[in-house]
């Protein structure tokens, strides 16, 4: 199985940007972390940041022929991106939504997300380990997308 896990804007700046917030592991302890947990169940991991909508967006695009999976912390563009909406929606591949904080504790317009009707859940309010949620998440998809193709 592979899962890619896509981070949005300002995510560069974990550990020093509101670790009240968002914590103090910055975005490489958290792929060392998913990597370190993919890697004793075999599962290949691809993991990148972009503080561009486009450039997420082009991502989208290519790992839906290479992934079975996206992991995706869109940032502050989950809650204003149509463009990324629709890229989740168009190329189909299962997705989950990750935020550090909840968005729902937040001021209110954090509490809408745009992608969240086209993924297959939303993780938030667990730190780093949303992350580490979200590879659990997918982990099940395809243990249910097994069991379906077994049954007669």
């Amino acid at each position: 199985m592979k899962i890619c896990y896509l981070n949005g804007p300002n995510l560069n700046l974990l550990g020093t940007r509101q670790p009240e917030i968002y914590g103090k592991s910055n975005l490489s302890d958290i792929a060392a972390l998913i990597r370190q947990r993919a890697t004793s169940r075999n599962i290949e991991i691809g993991f990148r940041q972009s503080n561009s909508e486009g450039q997420l967006v082009e991502w989208i695009h290519e790992i839906a022929d290479d992934y079975h999976y996206l992991a995706i912390n869109a940032a502050a563009y989950a809650h204003t991106s149509i463009a990324l909406r629709d890229a989740i929606s168009g190329t189909g591949i299962p997705s989950i939504e990750i935020h550090l904080s909840n968005i729902h504790a937040r001021e209110a317009f954090r509490h809408q997300s745009m992608i969240a009707p086209v993924c297959q859940g939303q993780i938030c309010g667990f730190g780093a380990s949303s992350y580490l949620l979200a590879l659990e998440a997918c982990v099940m998809l395809e243990a249910k997308k097994a069991n379906q193709t077994t049954k007669p």
